[in-house]
């Protein structure tokens, strides 16, 4: 996946570790959004049970707040300002670190036999993919921390 995604941008990127931190950041946002539309749409089906429209929204509720921790991890990875680089760093990967806290949430609410498998299915499939991307997100934040 790491390779697959980000190989498009190797000429962007180079061999910048804040670059590859930043795509990865906004490839992670962008994706994070994405699912959420794609769950969103999938609240709006028709005969669903009561479960799982409450673990629908459980799981909107949680892309939401990725995606508000995401949007702020790339907006301090573009500032320099105020703070010392340690603390920025600091900030960014607790931010990240939560938005993937907020993906295994979400799925927590699909646990369960009363849940659809169909849907479970498909709501897996975003959440995992998300998953993975903040995952290498926060790995490659955290090498460019460290150096």
């Amino acid at each position: 996946m790491c390779m697959t995604t980000f190989s498009g941008y190797a000429s962007e990127i180079q061999a910048t570790p804040k670059l590859l931190a930043r795509t990865a950041l906004s490839v992670s946002l962008n994706t994070t959004r994405s699912a959420s539309t794609v769950i969103v749409k999938l609240s709006k089906s028709h005969g669903l049970k009561p479960k799982e429209i409450a673990a629908i929204r459980d799981c909107v509720e949680e892309l939401k707040d990725s995606v508000d921790e995401l949007k702020r991890a790339c907006d301090e990875m573009g500032s320099g300002a105020g703070k010392s680089f340690e603390l920025r760093m600091s900030d960014i990967q607790t931010w990240v670190s939560a938005a993937l806290t907020d993906e295994d949430t979400c799925m927590d609410g699909f646990s369960g036999k009363y849940i659809n498998g169909n849907l479970k299915t498909t709501v897996r499939r975003q959440i995992v993919k998300v998953a993975h991307l903040i995952s290498i997100a926060l790995a490659f934040v955290s090498h460019y921390a460290a150096h």
